[in-house]
């Protein structure tokens, strides 16, 4: 067995042996300006993030999986890859721990104004910030019941709040108190405290959360986006956390990246702002390579591989 495979991030020297002993031929090379050449059209499994604005794996004739190491998929060429026999899995789950634990700090950061005492520390200003609130008693809502929100739901047990959850069809999901269908969407919003963007990003989601969403919202609801900023009119956003209408948001992601100087979130005191990082963690690669091994000895078995991506619904 010969499997030609190319891998876009080096795993390290041991772990590339342990890969190639099930009858893989390893090829590394970096992403950043991968063309297709000699060198590639013999690749079967291409396991990467996004080469693919350069590559052009329609010419990759005998290119027969793609293993992403994102959860998003929005940067794979779809339309090909839905008329193809390409299989695609994804990186499920293996973020959802640190992102878990990012929403946990960001909702209590927002309540505790974190932000508004720490720039008193940077100015050396005494002052007791009498705003602050507690988290016990209060709902935070879950747009996308995925594993990304099972992780934060389950950490938010033992804070006395009420999780409430948003999927395709309204199914119960361990650790939330209730579930709603994506047609009640607008029912569960009007009841959060909090509302968390957890949903993958499809064409179905594309501006989810718009003005008309905003406007279902409680008065002074805070909002966390941690899947995608297209998901989010983000005018709209702007526009509801500069009258109140929100009163403070933590975004971790934005319809254009990096978020450019001139972008109104910068210069606003209610919001807190990180770039992209919420899935960082000392664990992502060995999780990335768990999984990664895991499907490489799957699939020369011929197994089922875990995480397969239905393109056609778009996760």
């Amino acid at each position: 067995m010969d499997i030609k495979t190319l891998f876009t991030y080096n795993y390290g020297q041991e772990r590339m042996k342990d890969i190639e002993a099930f009858g893989y031929n390893v090829n590394v090379t970096k992403e950043q300006g991968l063309i297709y050449s000699k060198d590639v059209e013999d690749v079967e499994v291409l396991i990467c993030y996004n080469p693919f604005e350069t590559l052009a794996i329609e010419k990759m004739k005998k290119l027969k999986w793609i293993q992403l190491s994102s959860v998003g998929i929005d940067q794979l060429p779809l339309e090909y890859v839905k008329n193809s026999s390409i299989i695609v899995t994804n990186n499920r789950g293996g973020y959802s721990i640190p992102m878990g634990e990012w929403i946990i700090l960001k909702t209590l950061e927002l309540f505790k104004n974190s932000k508004g005492l720490y720039q008193n520390q940077f100015s050396r200003k005494w002052k007791i910030d009498t705003s602050i609130m507690e988290l016990c008693g209060k709902t935070i809502g879950f747009i996308g019941t995925g594993t990304i929100a099972l992780e934060a739901a389950k950490r938010f047990q033992g804070f006395d709040v009420t999780l409430l959850g948003v999927n395709t069809n309204g199914r119960d999901v361990q650790y939330f108190n209730k579930c709603y269908n994506m047609q009640e969407i607008d029912e569960m919003l009007k009841l959060c405290d909090v509302v968390v963007v957890t949903v993958p990003y499809t064409k179905a989601t594309y501006h989810l959360i718009n003005d008309d969403r905003f406007s279902k919202m409680k008065n002074g609801a805070y909002f966390i986006n941690v899947a995608r900023g297209s998901i989010v009119d983000e005018v709209s956003l702007i526009e509801n956390l500069k009258d109140g209408k929100l009163l403070g948001a933590a975004l971790d992601v934005y319809e254009e990246e990096p978020l450019t100087q001139h972008n109104p979130l910068w210069d606003l005191d209610n919001v807190i702002l990180t770039s992209h990082n919420s899935w960082i963690s000392e664990m992502r690669n060995q999780r990335r390579f768990n999984l990664i091994y895991e499907n490489m000895k799957k699939y020369v078995q011929g197994e089922k591989l875990v995480n397969v991506v239905d393109i056609k619904k778009g996760y």
